[in-house]
């Protein structure tokens, strides 16, 4: 597991588990919401976009998460990856997740990226363009059937595919990477 590609729906756990992969094999990682959204949730522009992720997969050892399919991101990343997890929990713990994390950083003002906060506002925004949990629910089943047409297509044949379901295939992934363990098999 060199290049890594960490896709999934909103809420899946792409960046928490991104940062123990990291950890666990040591290699760079690029968040894509923090190179998408900048200053004032200001989208960047989509051929800077291209080009700072280009520029990234260069490296011989990197891992990506998001997903970012319809900027052209997915033509860049998946053909440079050797492994691509596929993280595909249930829409209830996908739900459970969103809804916790999102009041916890409202609450605490945390910091995502760039200066940029999450707003009490966008909860009550009806367009899931700015409301992160009505996004994680109207976007789940388009999400899931668009990389279960990845995987029918063989779009990732060159890579091993993991997708993962649940925390406990997460939790055997990064412990068999912590103890230098052999190169995970897929869980297609």
């Amino acid at each position: 597991m060199n290049r890594i590609s960490i896709i999934g729906s909103s809420g899946s756990g792409k960046s928490t588990v991104a940062r123990r992969l990291t950890a666990a094999l040591g290699i760079p990682w690029l968040e894509l919401d923090s190179v998408m959204h900048q200053p004032e949730w200001t989208p960047i522009d989509n051929d800077e976009f291209q080009a700072r992720v280009e520029e990234f997969t260069r490296q011989p050892r990197w891992l990506v998460d998001g997903n970012y399919t319809s900027h052209g991101i997915a033509d860049i990343v998946w053909p440079r990856a050797d492994t691509v997890v596929w993280l595909d929990p249930p829409r209830w713990v996908v739900m459970r997740r969103i809804t916790g994390r999102t009041l916890r950083r409202m609450a605490t003002r945390e910091e995502l990226w760039n200066g940029n906060r999450e707003r009490w506002r966008n909860l009550f925004d009806p367009t899931p363009e700015e409301n992160i949990m009505l996004w994680a629910w109207t976007r789940f089943r388009h999400t899931r059937a668009k990389y279960e047409g990845h995987l029918a297509a063989g779009t990732w044949d060159h890579a091993t595919v993991l997708r993962l379901r649940n925390r406990r295939q997460v939790d055997d992934l990064v412990v068999t990477l912590e103890e230098g363990g052999g190169r995970p098999g897929p869980a297609r």
